[in-house]
């Protein structure tokens, strides 16, 4: 699809298309709410009948778990919920799978966790999953694994889940449905709050975003904007748009707030790399090293690193840090930790003196070094 295309009709064109669901959009009172689930289910099929491969990003595990637990409101320690995404998550897909298989549709449930998209071999065999279930005609519901996520490692909201997993697929599109049905200068609650139809540059907006969330799930209006952001630096434009409009939507009839995506998509691996949520591990680097990376754009040597931290293996991402342990880069080294650190701080004639002709390479090449992720 041609990348100049203006956003809405990249998205009502879109042959490969992401959607992510909100927990408040399809529960109440914390059970499923079978009004709310026809409605999104609905949207959804009558896109796949159109012949869109769909990806549908769903909340609402833990949310549905909270009634048969007899819980009244979603706790705050970690077993509860894991126990009430337990219980809501099989509720969930089975409710999932009852409806879409009467419309002809088998469901698949993939669940992910920030370790799966923090490591190239199962981030790409994760991509091989949902592209095998795109190609044989299934929807794949994901969610967050929050049965084994822990605070410390999780996504903490399904929006950045979605578009991490929209460019895990190479969507052409991400639709974002909530209970809110839009971008607005200010909560829409305040007087003078006016309605955004489109955002070319996600980073210029000038918005208040401090209103809360549902109550039920984990993000607000600042997550969706970060997830627009990871979406547009992948080339993929995304909508934001109310559940209860889903069919209008997903059909490609004007409301929301469209978000532009950057004029070319980013090779998977740099987006992967720019994008992942965590890091395998750090690697420090010199003053000299750091002007290197900055400012020449060059590949990263043993000679200008001085500390290694973390279990890192060839592959996978790493941050690399100066002398004062601020983020410099993100980088896909050439050696494992273990490595690096037998390497640092030798000149690559030494390298091949102590450790032999395999080590002569750049730690970190300079075509896998990417700037830190905007804050």
């Amino acid at each position: 699809m041609r990348q100049g295309t203006d956003p809405r009709v990249r998205i009502r064109q879109a042959r490969r298309l992401v959607v992510k669901v909100g927990s408040s959009s399809l529960t109440t009172h914390g059970r499923i709410d079978p009004v709310k689930l026809d409605r999104v289910v609905n949207a959804v099929a009558a896109r796949l009948e159109r012949g869109t491969r769909v990806v549908l990003v769903s909340s609402g595990a833990v949310a549905a778990g909270l009634g048969p637990l007899g819980m009244t409101r979603r706790p705050r320690s970690l077993s509860s919920l894991q126990a009430a995404a337990s219980v809501g998550q099989g509720q969930l897909i089975a409710q999932y799978a009852e409806r879409f298989g009467a419309r002809g549709t088998l469901v698949g449930q993939v669940l992910l966790t920030v370790g799966d998209l923090s490591r190239i071999d199962s981030y790409q065999n994760a991509s091989r999953t949902l592209e095998r279930l795109l190609a044989l005609g299934a929807l794949a519901i994901v969610n967050e694994n929050d049965t084994v996520a822990t605070q410390e490692i999780r996504f903490g909201d399904n929006d950045q889940l979605a578009a991490q997993v929209a460019g895990l697929v190479a969507a052409d599109a991400l639709v974002l449905l909530s209970d809110v049905d839009a971008l607005y200068t200010a909560p829409p609650s305040q007087p003078g709050a006016k309605r955004i139809d489109r955002v070319d540059d996600v980073e210029a907006l000038s918005v208040v975003t401090d209103g809360p969330g549902s109550g039920v799930g984990t993000g607000g209006m600042v997550t969706k904007l970060h997830a627009a952001r990871i979406a547009a630096e992948m080339g993929i434009p995304t909508l934001l748009a109310a559940s209860s409009e889903a069919a209008e939507a997903l059909g490609g009839a004007a409301g929301g707030t469209v978000f532009a995506a950057r004029a070319s998509r980013r090779p998977r691996r740099l987006a992967w790399l720019e994008n992942t949520p965590k890091t395998s591990g750090v690697i420090q680097v010199d003053a000299g090293a750091v002007r290197a990376l900055t400012q020449a754009r060059a590949s990263l040597l043993a000679v200008g690193v001085t500390a290694v931290s973390g279990h890192f293996h060839a592959g996978d991402a790493v941050t690399v840090t100066g002398p004062n342990g601020t983020e410099v880069a993100r980088g896909i080294p050439n050696y494992s930790a273990a490595q690096v650190e037998a390497m640092k701080g030798l000149s690559t004639g030494e390298l091949i003196r102590r450790l032999g002709a395999d080590f002569a390479r750049e730690v970190i090449h300079a075509d896998v070094i990417v700037p830190p992720p905007v804050a």
